[in-house]
């Protein structure tokens, strides 16, 4: 998912996979973009039938197109889908919410403090004016909310919301824009309420937080 460092046990294809998926949420492979197997071979130093093999696995988190005879490309972005993945990422962090605050320990509550403490000082730099955080930022994004969810105690459950969380993420970034103060505010109330086992007021929150990235997004104008 977010996580770049590889394990030993990967194959060539799982690392370029990832290589590739983190284009595509990254923007640096933008959306309706065709990718030409050829150049996709010298850029991802692989051989044209892993990266059709590989191309084949991102259609199924709707990340590339297969276009038959045509060859593949990213994804459009769409409103639509950017509603249909709030909606799914709602239902799935209030859920894990739910399970992780009921059997959070002492070692969950210091998974959080850490992440959040990351978070806090990336978003400081960010509402400084330090666009160059913004790699920062997404990596601790992440690191905090799955910490928050992650005594939930299912490996379906966190991969299934790590993978929907990437695909929201993407529309983010086409922004092209931090989202400011609201959502500093936002994560330190979710931090602080997570430490309190407050589970319907992390829910009013995230489904808040969630709602107003949807509509950050949509003012930006770079999605129709």
């Amino acid at each position: 998912m977010l996580k770049i460092a590889g394990e030993p046990s990967e194959t060539v294809s799982d690392v370029v996979f990832r290589q590739i998926r983190r284009d595509i949420i990254s923007g640096a492979l933008a959306p309706g973009a065709k990718i030409k197997l050829e150049q996709a071979k010298e850029r991802y130093s692989i051989s044209v039938s892993s990266l059709r093999e590989i191309l084949s696995r991102l259609t199924t988190e709707n990340l590339v197109l297969a276009e038959g005879q045509r060859g593949f490309e990213v994804s459009p972005a769409s409103r639509k889908e950017l509603e249909e993945l709030a909606d799914l990422r709602t239902i799935l962090e209030t859920h894990a919410i739910g399970l992780s605050f009921a059997a959070g320990n002492l070692e969950w509550e210091g998974r959080i403090v850490a992440a959040h403490h990351k978070l806090a000082a990336a978003e400081k730099k960010l509402l400084a004016g330090d666009a160059s955080r913004t790699v920062d930022w997404v990596r601790y994004d992440w690191e905090f909310h799955q910490a928050i969810v992650s005594a939930c105690d299912s490996a379906t459950l966190m991969a299934t919301l790590s993978s929907v969380f990437e695909r929201f993420l993407r529309y983010h970034m086409l922004a092209q824009s931090f989202r400011g103060k609201a959502v500093v505010d936002d994560h330190k109330l979710l931090f602080e309420l997570a430490l309190k086992r407050d589970i319907e007021g992390a829910r009013v929150v995230i489904r808040r937080h969630i709602q107003s990235g949807v509509e950050h997004v949509l003012k930006s104008g770079r999605i129709s």
